[in-house]
């Protein structure tokens, strides 16, 4: 397992940075300068860039010239405490403008402000508005058609959680290194090389629930879910640097073993946020491009293969 360079240089930048769990740690600081580098990302022009309320939980619509039925909606990661969709719009415009479709970004409630359910619960009423706006005479926004979830690791889990709690709402699912365990018991843990240290993650889930019980909740914890088998055709993609990379595999496993047709790939040499920074890995675009196409395929309208056999 060798790191590839420029994962290897990101380590070594991000070496001495603060750690969210030593004391005196500043969530809004941090948060703020998340939004400060983010903003000097490349940014992709895309053809309308809407704000939107979705029943009380603000959103970013961005829709591309051309785009075709559907939407994709993207729930941003950060450990459910940090980023929002400023953060992440730089990504939300790469993937409106490769899957050529309209993309919500849903700035869902973060905690130790909001713990779970919050944030959750924040993506099941950003459903339900598109459903209403989909019913809209005319479909004044462009959002009527497939629906596709799609979130990196904390959105991730987000992304699949809304995916248990609306059987059969969306037409296909993308998780890029889902965050999914609150126990932290995969071997990844220990293997990871990317300078990740275990106390993080748990400090992430510490912030995110609001009891210790929640930490086995299945709206929390989706590998405890009963509903796996439910879920539409979805595609989960880890990274080999990453602590979450076991149990992102460990996801894909268990919805094979259920029938779903679920498609599963690890980036060799990369680490946990690879995706987000086309200017610094080579292996983002091609991501983006696979998340794209693996959307595209699960089109209604698509033909399929075995549809000519």
């Amino acid at each position: 397992m060798v790191l590839f360079p420029q994962a290897r240089r990101a380590v070594e930048a991000a070496a001495g940075q603060p750690r969210v769990f030593e004391a005196g740690f500043d969530v809004a600081a941090a948060r703020l300068e998340a939004r400060r580098l983010a903003a000097a990302q490349p940014r992709e022009d895309v053809a309308e860039v809407l704000d939107v309320d979705a029943g009380g939980v603000p959103c970013r619509l961005y829709r591309p010239a051309g785009a075709r039925p559907g939407v994709v909606v993207h729930v941003h990661g950060g450990g459910f405490v940090m980023h929002d969709v400023d953060v992440h719009d730089a990504v939300a415009r790469r993937l409106a403008d490769r899957s050529r479709t309209a993309v919500l970004s849903v700035d869902y409630r973060r905690p130790p402000e909001h713990p779970f359910p919050a944030a959750p619960d924040d993506v099941s009423t950003a459903l339900a508005w598109l459903e209403e706006q989909a019913a809209r005479p005319g479909d004044p926004l462009g959002v009527a058609g497939p629906t596709y979830g799609h979130g990196d690791s904390a959105g991730a889990n987000l992304a699949l959680v809304a995916a248990l709690r609306h059987p059969g709402r969306f037409t296909a699912l993308a998780l890029i290194y889902p965050f999914l365990d609150p126990t932290a018991s995969f071997d990844s843990y220990a293997t990871a090389a990317d300078g990740f240290d275990p106390r993080e993650a748990a400090w992430y889930w510490e912030q995110y629930a609001a009891t210790p019980a929640d930490l086995e909740h299945p709206d929390l914890a989706p590998l405890r879910s009963e509903g796996l088998g439910a879920l539409p055709p979805t595609l989960v993609v880890t990274a080999e640097h990453d602590p979450l990379r076991d149990e992102g595999e460990e996801l894909a496993r268990r919805l094979a073993a259920e029938g779903v047709a679920v498609v599963a790939t690890r980036y060799l040499g990369q680490v946990h946020g690879f995706w987000r920074h086309v200017d610094v890995f080579d292996a983002a675009e091609p991501l983006m491009r696979q998340v794209a196409a693996f959307l595209d395929q699960h089109r209604p309208d698509q033909h399929r293969p075995d549809q000519h056999r």
